[in-house]
């Protein structure tokens, strides 16, 4: 893996961490409208996504390498004003979190994708490995971790709304 991916892992989740270490509880939990999700949900999603990522990208690994892989036009994941449903396993709970389980969850959820990665062979080119995507098909696994930080961006985009609208 380049340090490119490593950067942009790295530089999504302190910025997240940055936009909630400070929320109080009613931060966490406030709803601009019911029908979006507030921080906590929002954050809880990511540990989510980011669990089933992992193992996807540990999948693909396993997998033979392919020449042939075309690269996906993944970036207007960040664009807010295209509303995507997530599937019921990436789905947060209703249930309230204090802040500090869901930065344990967060650590969790980034130690074990950062395991996998530096688990694997130092030859292996991850370009060159796949994994199926429910949106974008096969997608080679550097594709899955820009786009791990590009949906990243997307939802602190989300809670920069959310704060706004609290001020």
């Amino acid at each position: 893996m380049n340090f490119i991916e490593y950067d942009l892992l790295f530089e999504s989740r302190n910025q997240l961490i940055e936009e909630i270490m400070d929320l109080d509880e009613t931060m966490l939990h406030h709803r601009p409208v019911p029908e979006v999700w507030n921080i906590a949900q929002i954050c809880h999603h990511l540990y989510l996504t980011e669990q089933v990522f992992t193992k996807a990208i540990a999948i693909g690994l396993r997998e033979r390498d392919f020449n042939n892989i075309i690269q996906k036009n993944i970036y207007f994941v960040t664009d807010r004003t295209k509303k995507f449903t997530s599937p019921d396993i990436i789905s947060p709970s209703t249930n309230p979190f204090q802040l500090s389980t869901l930065m344990d969850l967060l650590g969790e959820s980034r130690d074990r994708l950062l395991q996998v990665l530096y688990d694997m062979d130092t030859d292996t080119i991850l370009n060159r490995k796949k994994a199926k995507h429910p949106l974008f098909g096969d997608l080679s696994l550097d594709q899955w971790i820009e786009l791990l930080s590009l949906h990243e961006q997307r939802h602190i985009k989300q809670i920069q709304e959310i704060k706004t609208a609290l001020i």
